[in-house]
């Protein structure tokens, strides 16, 4: 039986303090598909611009402003459970890295120029059986990546940086 307990990625010595963004998804408004985006605009309390979760008033929960996911674990679950989850299948807005997300709970960390702080893991939940039509919780637990609050505006891509303050 897989072990559910948070697997460190070993890419390198600075994978609890340096990795860089692979791929932006927005999801446009409820039960679309995610789509994949050339840059974001990430605004502090609002959330993803163009994302069905942005709050122009503020979000009363940082958790809800931006999710991430990294490579590394969805790579995990294809070999330990034989589950392929595409990176849009996650529903996260940001696929990941070289960095552990699991290591950024309660820390702050830049996105190119942007602020972030990571605020609590980003479980799998039954809405992500439903979309993908795939059994994904148990492999998911402490795997689903990172739930995040955004503390300064500014604009990301792929390729940027992602920094462990």
């Amino acid at each position: 039986m897989a072990s559910t307990q948070p697997q460190s990625i070993p890419a390198t010595t600075d994978t609890l303090t340096e990795g860089r963004v692979e791929e932006i998804y927005i999801v446009p408004q409820r039960h679309v598909a995610p789509q994949r985006v050339s840059e974001v605009r990430l605004v502090p309390k609002c959330g993803v611009a163009g994302h069905k979760n942005f709050v122009p008033e503020g979000h009363k929960d940082p958790g809800k402003e931006l999710t991430l996911i990294a490579r590394e674990q969805l790579e995990w679950l294809r070999q330990n459970h034989g589950i392929d989850l595409h990176s849009n299948e996650t529903r996260r807005n940001i696929l990941t890295s070289g960095i552990d997300l699991n290591q950024l709970v309660g820390r702050e960390f830049t996105i190119g120029s942007v602020r972030i702080k990571g605020i609590r893991l980003c479980q799998p939940c039954s809405d992500l059986v439903k979309y993908t039509s795939k059994e994904v919780l148990p492999g998911l637990v402490h795997r689903g990546g990172l739930r995040a609050g955004i503390l300064t505006e500014g604009v990301i891509r792929p390729g940027d940086t992602i920094r462990a303050v």
